[in-house]
């Protein structure tokens, strides 16, 4: 039964994935986006993370992809939509079929790219008392980095869109 979970989210995470690079609309790009998440979201709880599943859903399809959706509406992207040339869209897609097709090849192989095998988990992986404690003592100041540059990078927008908007 996991198996055929795994090669459920397998197949929709790639599909959402291309469609987040084929479509030509943004908007249809960023729910697209939000497909793929919430596959990740899936793979995790497949890996006995349920922590890690919800944050993957509250943070990144929710909140961040509303970010995004902010900015993509605040922006006229119509102007920019006009100056991306199609070749570096199809190069995107060229890329992406590639990477699949070396990870099936490796795959249909029985062999993989990482040749150390699983890793070793702990016996708390994924658990909320294990990550907390993680987070907080050891990567504390790369969470306060990643908070402030979160920070910086909306006060940078905003400031743009009102300058551009001013002139």
């Amino acid at each position: 039964m996991e198996f055929v979970l795994f090669l459920l989210l397998a197949l929709g995470s790639i599909v959402s994935a291309l469609f987040v690079i084929t479509t030509p609309s943004p908007i249809s790009s960023a729910l697209s986006l939000v497909v793929t998440l919430f596959c990740l979201a899936g793979f995790y709880a497949l890996l006995a993370a349920p922590l890690l599943a919800a944050l993957q859903i509250i943070v990144y399809a929710g909140a961040v992809l509303v970010l995004i959706l902010f900015v993509i509406m605040l922006l006229n992207l119509r102007q920019i939509e006009e100056q991306i040339a199609k070749g570096w869209k199809a190069a995107g897609i060229v890329a992406a079929l590639l990477l699949l097709a070396i990870g099936f090849v490796t795959m249909a192989m029985g062999s993989s790219l990482l040749s150390f095998g699983a890793p070793n988990l702990e016996a708390g992986f994924g658990k909320v008392a294990t990550l907390g404690r993680l987070l907080f003592t050891q990567y504390l100041y790369p969470f306060e980095v990643v908070s402030v540059l979160l920070l910086l990078a909306i006060v940078g927008a905003v400031t743009l869109i009102r300058k551009q908007e001013s002139e």
